[in-house]
């Protein structure tokens, strides 16, 4: 997996490739919880060149759910197919704002 990181204002944008699972989620949590300062009102997760999400990559895009519904919010922008399957039969199409 790999993280691209752009900081415009307010807004914090993480384009990610590659694979969320078991192995990579620790590196996006870490990447989450060092970039998500008190600052950043507006996180945008660009899933544009995720191929597959596991549950380990679930729980890290619930817990920045949580922090950015404080403080602002987050957006999870071009979603695939196959993700958006796995968004919908978890529900967490019903809780992520989805673009």
């Amino acid at each position: 997996m790999q993280i691209n990181k752009h900081v415009s204002g307010a807004t914090l944008t993480l384009e990610i490739e590659g694979r969320i699972d078991t192995t990579t989620a620790p590196a996006l949590e870490g990447e989450l919880k060092h970039s998500v300062t008190s600052e950043v009102q507006n996180l945008i997760l660009d899933f544009a060149k995720v191929e597959y999400i596991s549950s380990a990559g679930l729980r890290v895009l619930l817990a920045a759910q949580k922090v950015m519904k404080k403080q602002g919010s987050m957006v999870v922008k071009n979603v695939n197919e196959v993700i958006m399957e796995v968004f919908d039969v978890t529900g967490f199409s019903d809780i992520l704002t989805i673009a």
